[in-house]
């Protein structure tokens, strides 16, 4: 149903959820958890590993869906929301960038080129874990960090 007589914190409106803050001792806004999951998928889909675009491309879709919901939920509290989505985003971006190096000589290569030593490197590019796995690993984390990715 459209209506009902509900508490704040239960409530959505356009993509808004409530919460009391007791600070302040007052309801203030922030995006609705289904609001959040819905950012969430499409961001899953535009970082898909299947999907073969070239990644400055996949970049530009990137920006302008979260450009869009971050300007429409500007006027809220989502700091914590976006650090964490923020955190997921990277790791699924640096998944995307080993695997765009396909065989096992480009990946050590590109790795040494940024900076870690060349038996790492080959330690991590035989290693019989997904490209999830090794997305995630320290070594890659280092070679593709935050600074890198900006």
């Amino acid at each position: 149903e459209k209506s009902k007589i509900s508490r704040p914190k239960d409530l959505k409106f356009l993509g808004f959820g409530y919460y009391y803050t007791l600070k302040d001792k007052r309801y203030q806004t922030k995006p609705h958890p289904i609001s959040v999951q819905k950012f969430q998928r499409k961001l899953h889909q535009l970082t898909k590993r299947s999907w073969s675009v070239p990644l400055d491309y996949r970049i530009l879709k990137l920006k302008q869906v979260i450009f869009g919901w971050v300007n429409y939920f500007r006027s809220t509290n989502m700091k914590g929301v976006l650090e964490r989505v923020d955190q997921k985003l990277r790791a699924r971006i640096r998944v995307i960038i080993w695997k765009q190096w396909k065989v096992p000589k480009k990946q050590i290569k590109s790795l040494v080129q940024l900076g870690i030593p060349e038996e790492e490197a080959k330690g991590l590019t035989y290693c019989r874990k997904g490209f999830r796995y090794i997305g995630l690993s320290k070594v890659v984390q280092r070679a593709i960090s935050n600074q890198r990715l900006k």
